[in-house]
């Protein structure tokens, strides 16, 4: 009967570090998300900006 006390004893462990080190990814995924939609976010307005810029440069053309 110990032995299979101890056996679920170590299941419940390995449960326990796996849900510990899958709460820890979680985590650095959602910083990553974070980053990347602040990166996007960044790219987008130079985007625009370029834009803004370039069909400045483009009226200023004569036709």
């Amino acid at each position: 009967m110990n032995a299979e006390f101890d056996t679920l004893d170590g299941k419940i462990d390995q449960f326990l570090q796996l849900c510990q080190r899958l709460k820890n990814e979680n985590k650095e995924l959602r910083l990553r998300l974070v980053s990347a939609q602040n990166d996007v976010k960044s790219l987008e307005d130079k985007v625009g900006s370029a834009k803004t810029r370039l069909e400045a440069l483009l009226r200023q053309i004569p036709e």
